[in-house]
């Protein structure tokens, strides 16, 4: 959004949420300044007086969502969501990826796109119940900051790391840190998230190139295709074998 980005409403037909993926800004609610970053939700509807803004030099994204009925009321307040203030949530991608799905079920045609917009709408709000933190924590910005970072940086170059103290050396924190910012954000160790990213691109390379799997090994730098073949079942629960024609070794 333009640095000059200002909302202000006295009232709104709808129920709204709105969540921050980037930047900075400042809402003004329930006779109150929250300050907006990334990973900040809130939400307002009739009756709810707001004022939001971008703070420069950032520019603010923001995800939103309108809904409208007795339901949409009754669960946003069962959400706490309505109490003119906002919070943080966790493992954030988790909605961002469901937001991204409910866009594109909204813009297509056909006849079923409405009742599995709802029944996104319905999960998403769960996942809002389910990852929302007890306090706007000052120290959720900066963590999720460099949660996102190291995301970041293994998903663009998980082939260059076998370990998750390689990436911890690497975005220079330490491994325990870096064990705490995965737990917190994406509810599973960092090692963990490394290996589907790294087994996820050796199944592709079974299942989409016909690679045999000792090549895949190596593709991988793994000592041999058996150390590979383990880290595979650990993900997957199946030998690469199961997805290739070629048996390990030929």
């Amino acid at each position: 959004m333009d640095a000059d980005y200002l909302v202000e409403r006295k009232d709104f037909p709808y129920y709204a949420i709105e969540w921050v993926s980037e930047g900075k800004g400042m809402l003004t609610m329930g006779g109150k300044d929250h300050e907006l970053s990334t990973g900040t939700l809130f939400a307002y509807g009739p009756g709810i007086s707001h004022r939001i803004r971008n703070i420069s030099p950032s520019n603010m994204r923001k995800y939103y969502l309108d809904l409208a009925g007795s339901e949409a009321c009754e669960t946003l307040k069962h959400l706490g969501l309505l109490e003119q203030r906002p919070i943080s949530v966790a493992r954030p991608y988790e909605l961002v990826e469901l937001w991204n799905l409910i866009d594109r079920e909204a813009r297509d045609a056909s006849d079923s796109s409405e009742e599995i917009c709802e029944s996104l709408v319905r999960v998403l709000l769960q996942k809002i119940g389910q990852r929302k933190l007890s306090s706007n924590r000052g120290d959720f910005t900066e963590a999720f900051h460099t949660f996102e970072s190291v995301r970041k940086l293994m998903e663009d170059r998980f082939l260059e790391f076998k370990t998750a103290e390689d990436v911890a050396t690497e975005i220079g924190i330490s491994p325990i840190y870096l064990s705490r910012l995965f737990k917190r954000f994406a509810g599973s160790g960092a090692y963990r998230f490394l290996l589907r990213l790294r087994m996820n691109y050796a199944a592709e390379l079974l299942l989409e190139q016909g690679l045999k799997v000792r090549a895949v090994a190596e593709r991988l730098d793994y000592a041999d295709a058996f150390q590979f073949s383990r880290a595979f079942k650990r993900v997957y629960g199946v030998p690469p074998s199961s997805l290739s024609r070629n048996s390990i070794g030929r």
